[in-house]
């Protein structure tokens, strides 16, 4: 039986490999302030904004940067600032609603991966009004283009202003939806790393592993590109060079911005290459415990690439090489063992735990036909895993 469906998907994949050159892929505009969006919502003929954001955002002052930046472009706006850190159905609708009363013609979420999940999410519901967010997710079932749709990320690590997916949770069946459509691709995304300079070290160093799990995942799977290798070769530099330096001093200019470069480069590269078996589980563990997916990633990211075997030991080495990590004369197998060494080192560096205690024996049948569910047959992995398999990972982090 795991014979035929692994026939299927490697099927699946391969098909879906050859129509990626058809397919509407973009990268956002790219601002590098917020100083640059006065001029960008004149142009756009912008009258009223939802800014989509969380609380925290709100009580350190992130969006005083948008809100002058509006002001000065005489566009109204009304704040949603009630995202919770895996948004949930209840989210959306309550910013859709605020959307209509103050009846916005655009979006901006300002915040990290939540926050633009969110705008997504209330993105697809203004131009699909007939339809629930249940029924927007899987792929390709957004069709329409969004209002003006402008991404201001504070993590460097989520990649969500490059990308077409947003995950919204429903908390009554501990699900996550997963809306992965082309017009959900941000119009603009501001790089602006004056508002990552307050984020907590562990959010920084989460963030960051949660960047370099996209970059690593992109670069090994079935489907990449030679724009994707090489967008997540500098994407893996960049992390090992820069994210301990952010996480050691939150105010060094040049590592925030060489991060939120990072985060960038790695989230266009999985946009198009996907992502694997590391985001698959991480994504379970959102849904039913709301468990942070960065710090998710972090923890299993080691793990996964070590049941991959030989498979990846090649990759690793090449993206070891490139972050300066092994030599070039190092065997695969040894480069691979570095990588992995380093990453376990730089998690321990940063205070990341080698365990999740929110993980309870008793669900982790579940969690892992949740995480077969949604790799199977859509990501590219380089080694297919059987639901057994996915479930012995949960029990390495419990």
């Amino acid at each position: 039986m795991f014979f035929l469906k692994a026939w299927y998907c490697r099927l699946f994949q391969t098909a879906f490999r050859l129509l990626l050159p058809l397919l509407p892929y973009r990268e956002p505009t790219r601002l590098g302030s917020c100083a640059e969006l006065p001029d960008v919502l004149r142009r756009e003929k912008a009258t009223s904004l939802l800014l989509v954001t969380d609380k925290g955002i709100v009580a350190n002052g992130l969006l005083s940067a948008v809100e002058v930046a509006a002001t000065a472009a005489n566009v109204s706006y009304t704040v949603f600032d009630d995202t919770e850190a895996n948004p949930t159905v209840r989210n959306v609708e309550d910013a859709l609603r605020r959307y209509r009363e103050h009846r916005c013609d655009g979006i901006l979420a300002v915040g990290g991966g939540s926050a633009m999940d969110c705008a997504k999410a209330v993105g697809a519901r203004v131009v699909y009004p007939q339809k629930t967010v249940n029924q927007l997710g899987g792929k390709l079932k957004v069709r329409r283009r969004l209002p003006l749709w402008i991404a201001v990320p504070t993590t460097a690590g989520t990649g969500s202003e490059t990308t077409l997916a947003a995950m919204i949770t429903d908390p009554d069946t501990h699900r996550k939806y997963a809306l992965m459509s082309f017009p959900l691709i941000p119009h603009y995304a501001v790089l602006d790393a004056t508002l990552t300079e307050s984020l907590p070290p562990f959010l920084t160093a989460a963030t960051g592993m949660d960047a370099l799990t996209h970059a690593v995942e992109a670069y090994i799977g079935r489907s990449t590109t030679k724009e994707t290798r090489a967008l997540a070769t500098e994407a893996v530099a960049l992390i090992f060079r820069h994210l301990p330096r952010a996480y050691a001093d939150g105010h060094d200019r040049t590592a925030r911005e060489q991060m939120l470069l990072a985060s960038y480069k790695a989230g266009v590269a999985f946009s198009k290459s996907y992502v694997g078996y590391v985001h698959a589980l991480a994504h379970a563990l959102g849904g039913r415990y709301g468990t942070p997916h960065g710090l998710a990633n972090a923890v299993l990211l080691p793990h996964v690439l070590e049941a991959y075997g030989a498979r990846v030991h090649k990759k690793l080495h090449a993206l070891a090489v490139a972050a300066s990590l092994a030599s070039d004369d190092d065997p695969a197998q040894t480069g691979a063992k570095k990588f992995l060494e380093a990453v376990r080192a730089l998690n321990a560096a940063m205070g990341i735990p080698e365990t999740l205690s929110a993980i309870r024996l008793e669900d982790i049948d579940a969690l892992s036909t949740h995480a077969a569910r949604e790799a199977n047959p859509l990501y590219p992995v380089p080694k297919l895993m059987t639901k057994r398999e996915l479930a012995a990972l949960y029990h390495r982090i419990t």
